[in-house]
């Protein structure tokens, strides 16, 4: 079950007791608009702010009746309220309350997001100094390349992490908006002074023009930055994963006393922490997909969207919040194996040096296409022999004929792969978390 994930705050967010304690503080607000414009008395009003409540168990019994949960709420607040109950929901529509509402629970799901954000960001700036010179083979398509640092790896990490802080800020900004325009947005039973006295009274913006709803575009682009990010969170677990297998085993996430890696195989330390991300991540996209298929409706709304809604939104931000706070432990008890790092480095007998071999043999003159030739035999000659590739070079007439034993040598510097390194990770002072 999804609770499992919900930590205490996530959680208070998509109670019950919260939604509908956002529906009663829209309809009192609406409630005091109604009263500014004389539609109704101020006794009344009064006497709605001082009555108004609501009891979950109530509505839900209601409900069995009314099939209609917001009907279910206002006849709940109405036996709460008395005869004062009447002016309440006066001229609006179920979805001026409900969107309003949904709106307002996503912004305060979001803002717990990029708090959390901000700080997986902070751990990597601090990882990427710690480990800015920490020297590791870099690999494409999972073969040797280049040497590069582990820190180098963490600062783009960091980087990329706050892209999708930017996004969530973004997409923040964009759902914090408001409707109370009536049945299909037209304002013919709530003018435009009651949307405008709500949302300015709940820190929204009008929603630009409404039809029954909040237009769907606004959802589904905010479910899309929380897929992203999930996506971005799974690229990390996915990489620390596969550092961490035997063969490799330059990184391991942290492996707490007392845990157990196997019921069968004592000596496991397995990455399930990292498996479990890659696995939710799967689970939050699938949900952006979902909200993009629910932008389109019919005519001016139908409520195939809302069933759908009332799981992915929430889940999607419990599994988001449960990940990077997931992330956040990796990350910050993350071991690291500099000396397997290194022996792995050494483990293709130099043929990560090969274009900076290559490059100098151009720079003595020899065209490119022969110093590549060149090359590209004495490195299938190492990967197929036991004989390093440095040894192999030294023995070539070609590359003999053109330079001596210690330029070559020169060539297999590491230095000369991070030399730029420190000052690209000091641009992780720029992020502002």
């Amino acid at each position: 079950m999804i609770s499992r994930y919900a930590r205490p705050e996530m959680e208070r967010i998509w109670s019950e007791e919260n939604k509908f304690r956002k529906w009663l503080e829209i309809e009192i607000l609406a409630c005091e608009a109604w009263c500014e414009l004389g539609k109704i008395p101020r006794e009344a009003l009064q006497d709605i702010k001082e009555r108004a409540s609501f009891r979950v168990e109530r509505i839900k019994e209601l409900e069995k009746t009314t099939g209609h949960d917001v009907v279910a709420f206002l006849a709940n607040v109405a036996e709460e309220v008395g005869e004062s109950a009447r002016y309440i929901h006066y001229g609006l529509t179920s979805s001026d309350i409900g969107d309003t509402s949904l709106c307002l629970l996503m912004r305060e799901a979001v803002e717990i997001l990029i708090t959390d954000v901000k700080e997986v960001i902070r751990l990597l700036k601090e990882k990427a100094r710690l480990y800015q010179d920490t020297l590791m083979v870099g690999r494409t398509h999972g073969v040797h390349a280049e040497p590069i640092t582990f820190g180098f790896k963490l600062a783009g990490w960091a980087f990329e992490m706050d892209r999708h802080r930017q996004n969530l800020e973004r997409v923040k900004d964009k759902i914090s908006v408001g409707k109370l325009s009536g049945a299909v947005g037209t304002y013919a039973s709530v003018g435009p002074f009651v949307e405008r006295y709500v949302c300015e009274k709940l820190g929204l913006k009008r929603a630009d023009i409404c039809t029954q709803i909040v237009q769907r575009d606004l959802h589904a682009d905010y479910m899309a930055a929380l897929g992203l990010t999930a996506s971005s969170i799974e690229k990390m677990a996915t990489e620390i994963r596969s550092l961490q297998r035997t063969e490799v085993r330059e990184v391991e996430e942290p492996f707490v006393e007392g845990q157990k890696g196997s019921s069968a195989m004592p000596h496991k330390r397995n990455p399930i922490l990292c498996e479990r991300l890659c696995g939710l991540a799967r689970m939050v996209r699938s949900y952006s997909l979902v909200a993009m298929e629910n932008v389109s409706l019919w005519h001016e709304r139908d409520i195939s969207h809302s069933s759908a809604e009332r799981i992915i939104i929430p889940d999607a931000t419990i599994l988001l919040d449960y990940m990077l706070d997931k992330l956040k432990f990796i990350l910050q008890d993350l071991v690291v194996y500099p000396q397997n790092m290194r022996e792995n480095l050494a483990r293709s007998r130099g043929l990560i040096y090969s274009q900076r071999v290559l490059l100098f043999l151009i720079e003595k003159g020899m065209s490119r296409q022969k110093a590549y030739e060149i090359i590209q035999r004495q490195a299938m000659a190492c990967w197929q022999g036991e004989e390093d590739f440095l040894d192999l070079l030294l023995k070539d007439p070609d590359v003999a004929a053109l330079a001596s034993a210690e330029e070559i040598k020169s060539c297999f510097e590491d230095s000369y792969y991070t030399r730029h390194i420190p000052g690209v990770i000091d641009r992780i002072d720029e992020l502002t978390s």
